[in-house]
């Protein structure tokens, strides 16, 4: 028996889609398979207590999403906790324990190291998770198995990641309380696709989901919609790194959805990038039920797109919010300052830029989280060693590890860099301001630095998001937080 495990106890509580998918598939292969989900359990510890005093499965497989909140002033890492579930874990069972989620897949070898689990995986977890337990099963060699990381002669190999060339999964989502997690959560995941092939200098989706896009049949994506229409959840968050990337498969998924009549029965929301985006995907993504958009600024003002390496300009993001205005989409526009080349003249270029856009919200974060085998950690060391670097920010001692939070600030903006961009952004509401450094309240609904209430948009334990939720509240959170600050 396959018994996983979701680790994910942030709040609010998002639904653990990826195990969704997987427990179907492993079921499929004629695995037993039972999901723990610690995040709606009241007591994680005995409910894992509880689990296992009853079972004994063959394999244990643990879940994790996120390293850390990815949220520069309180910079909290997962990790630890990750490592204390493991610990348990094997005081509970003799089972074997392998890790997989994207989290775990940008750091597989150090934090299989680090929490002593005996597997990870590296990539898609459905088809490795049924070779690992037929191989482990019929005592058959592992380095066969996709993206497997284990330990051999004392050292940590790993095998070639599993990112399948094709993507299909179940669309039942039969294996989750999804209904309960739209109560807590206020939204639901959905993938019509994996992978991404853009090349920002400071993005890890490379690394945790792959360099390649693989979409997924727009059919069998519209059937899935209707499988969580048909459990009661009329209000989803598509997962995709960037959903209009590439074009012609989002036109075919909101056709699709269209073409069902899907529109007129859900609510969704989804990441995209700038570009490509134009005025018949914007009506295509209405028609289909889309309501919101995040679009991936990062950047307000041309020197920073181009010290970012993205494909798009400040005349491109005008009119992409056009075009969502136009079709009735509520957009939101992240903005992230302070990556290499950041000035005082690019933050207030940028911020009076968006503020002359129809938006209905804009993110204002500063700090760069940084991450091993991206071309952001080579531009920042070519300046000067990591170690001694004046734009590093960390909160651990010792040599940099990047598996810990670790970020970067333009030295050029000082040490008062949130408060900077707080006087350019003037209370403006529509704007999420910066946190000061060390600012671990994120409440979101602060409007100006002198109101003396919390500043930011870390979803990560938001008490206004969750109250917000559990009074009625569903959809995209930095939606929401957009409603509670009107």
């Amino acid at each position: 028996m396959l018994a996983l495990i979701n680790t994910n106890l942030m709040r609010p509580a998002i639904a653990p889609v990826g195990l969704d998918y997987i427990a179907a598939a492993t079921r499929a292969a004629g695995i037993e398979t039972e999901i723990v989900d610690l995040c709606l359990a009241d007591e994680p510890e005995a409910a894992l207590r509880g689990y296992f005093a009853g079972r004994s499965p063959t394999l244990v497989g643990l879940s994790f999403r996120n390293t850390d909140d990815s949220f520069y002033p309180s910079m909290q890492s997962f990790l630890p906790v990750l490592r204390r579930t493991v610990e348990q874990v094997r005081r509970l069972t003799d089972a074997p324990i392998v890790l997989g989620g994207a989290g775990y897949s940008i750091f597989p070898q150090r934090i299989l190291e680090y929490t002593g689990a005996d597997f990870g995986v590296r990539g898609d977890g459905e088809p490795s998770l049924i070779a690992l337990v037929f191989a482990l099963r019929d005592d058959r060699p592992l380095d066969t198995v996709p993206g497997l990381v284990r330990r051999v002669n004392g050292a940590i190999v790993t095998n070639p990641p599993a990112w399948p060339g094709t993507l299909s999964v179940a669309t039942a989502r039969s294996e989750i309380d999804n209904l309960a997690y739209l109560r807590v959560g206020g939204q639901i995941g959905l993938e019509t696709k994996r992978g991404c092939d853009r090349r920002c200098i400071f993005c890890a989706d490379v690394l945790g989901k792959g360099p390649v896009v693989r979409p997924r049949s727009p059919a069998e994506v519209a059937d899935e919609a209707e499988a969580l229409l048909d459990q009661g959840v009329d209000v989803l968050h598509l997962c995709d790194a960037e959903f209009n990337i590439p074009y012609a498969h989002a036109m075919a998924v909101c056709e699709e959805f269209a073409a069902r009549g899907l529109g007129r029965r859900l609510r969704w929301y989804a990441y995209l990038a700038v570009v490509p985006f134009d005025d018949a995907l914007a009506a295509a993504m209405r028609a289909a039920g889309c309501v919101g958009i995040n679009f991936t600024g990062p950047a307000a003002s041309d020197a920073m797109l181009a010290a970012y390496r993205q494909v798009h300009r400040r005349r491109d993001i005008a009119a992409t919010v056009r075009a969502c205005r136009d079709n009735g989409i509520t957009v939101m526009l992240d903005l992230m300052f302070g990556g290499p080349g950041e000035t005082p003249a690019t933050v207030a270029e940028a911020i009076g830029f968006v503020k002359g856009l129809p938006i209905d919200c804009a993110g204002a974060g500063l700090g760069v989280r940084l991450y091993p085998g991206l071309p952001m950690l080579d531009r920042i060391a070519a300046e000067a060693p990591l170690a001694v670097h004046p734009g590093i920010r960390r909160r651990y001692d010792g040599p940099i590890d990047l598996m810990e939070p670790t970020y970067y600030v333009s030295p050029a903006l000082g040490e008062q860099g949130a408060a900077r961009i707080r006087d350019c952004i003037g209370g403006d509401k529509r704007f999420f301001e910066p946190a000061d450094d060390k600012e671990t309240n994120p409440a979101g609904t602060g409007p100006s630095a002198s109101s003396g209430e919390p500043r930011g948009y870390n979803y990560n334990d938001n008490d206004p998001l969750v109250r917000a939720i559990a009074a009625g509240a569903r959809g995209a959170y930095w939606d929401i937080l957009r409603k509670l600050r009107s």
